[in-house]
């Protein structure tokens, strides 16, 4: 494998950032490499085993094949010239890359195609099917993720995709800046340092009622977990103990150049999100629940197999530590 292959290869796993050097790179060599009189000439002959993968990864999978004469008709479109012998060495150099082609004999000529990617289809059905049922991924971040997800597969199985993810009226959280904000709690924790944020809680008529007074929160991050939308678990030194902030309700986040309080010792994340209840801020009691014995597989998937079940007349009961918080019932007059 040449250079020019050697590059490709980077290309297609180099992040955005280094994108415009590889590309410089490539025209550079590739000069060089027709002025050797290697490559035909063409305008754009230096992105070609560049443009020969685009075309096989897009246009073949075990289903769709496509032709030698139907390969060098595609890259005339890129304005890039071939012949049968270069696009042959191509396509092993391909192999060469991580990017499986096979030929097989039907009719009279062979037929190409992709034999292996990353992603099999079923395993970005299983990631389609995450992200649209994730209600903390708004709807629009949603559609951009899928769209990612299709350039990993052929345009038929793509199609195949999109079939796949659509749920009409599933509820989606509001707030388009939860996944820079996720990104910047994991550095924070990463740094191991304190954040500030403003907390907020909506109203009825769709605004926002900023807690505090809006004033600013500081605290020392944790961990995040997820139970149905993302938490953020902080320590709060005023009180000894940790607290949860729902992070699509956190505005304002800021990593400072404080470093966090010292935590305790002996903390658990996995005992702490066990006993949170629905994510309520309240006191943890060991409660006794009765349910329908219908209700089973909902009661294990809730409280685990650690939790103490037993067989409560026609139905079923479950003692387990949970975090509950009192309301007050109006009465009538109240009503």
């Amino acid at each position: 494998m040449n250079q020019f292959s050697e590059l490709i290869c980077c290309f297609f796993i180099c992040s955005p950032a280094t994108y415009d050097i590889l590309m410089i790179s490539l025209i550079y060599l590739n000069c060089d490499e027709q002025e050797a009189g290697k490559v035909p000439r063409g305008s754009n002959q230096k992105f070609k085993l560049y443009r020969l993968a685009q075309i096989m990864m897009e246009q073949t999978d075990d289903e769709h094949y496509i032709t030698m004469p139907e390969i060098i008709e595609e890259l005339a479109k890129y304005d890039v010239t071939a012949d049968r012998k270069s696009v042959y060495a191509d396509l092993r150099d391909l192999s060469i890359l991580g990017i499986e082609v096979e030929g097989e004999p039907i009719g009279n000529r062979y037929h190409y195609h992709v034999v292996s990617r990353a992603f099999e289809l079923p395993e970005l059905k299983l990631l389609v099917d995450a992200i649209q049922s994730s209600k903390f991924i708004t709807e629009k971040k949603t559609n951009r993720l899928i769209k990612k997800l299709e350039t990993l597969v052929s345009k038929y199985d793509a199609q195949k995709l999109q079939r796949q993810v659509f749920v009409s009226g599933r509820i989606k959280t509001m707030n388009e800046s939860i996944y820079y904000s996720v990104d910047l709690l994991h550095e924070a924790i990463a740094r191991n340092s304190q954040i500030t944020f403003r907390y907020f809680d909506w109203t009825a008529e769709g605004g926002k009622a900023y807690r505090r007074d809006g004033a600013l929160y500081e605290t020392n991050p944790v961990a995040l977990c997820v139970d149905r939308h993302y938490y953020l678990v902080a320590y709060d030194p005023a009180i000894c103990d940790y607290r949860h902030y729902r992070v699509d309700r956190m505005e304002g986040l800021t990593v400072t150049d404080t470093a966090r309080d010292p935590l305790p010792e002996g903390f658990e994340l996995g005992n702490y999100v066990r006993r949170i209840f629905d994510m309520f801020n309240g006191r943890t009691e060991t409660v006794q629940l009765r349910f329908d014995r219908s209700l089973i597989n909902v009661v294990m998937d809730r409280f685990g197999a650690d939790a103490h079940l037993r067989p409560d007349g026609d139905g079923v009961a479950v003692t387990a530590p949970v975090e509950v918080r009192a309301c007050k019932i109006p009465t009538e007059a109240e009503e």
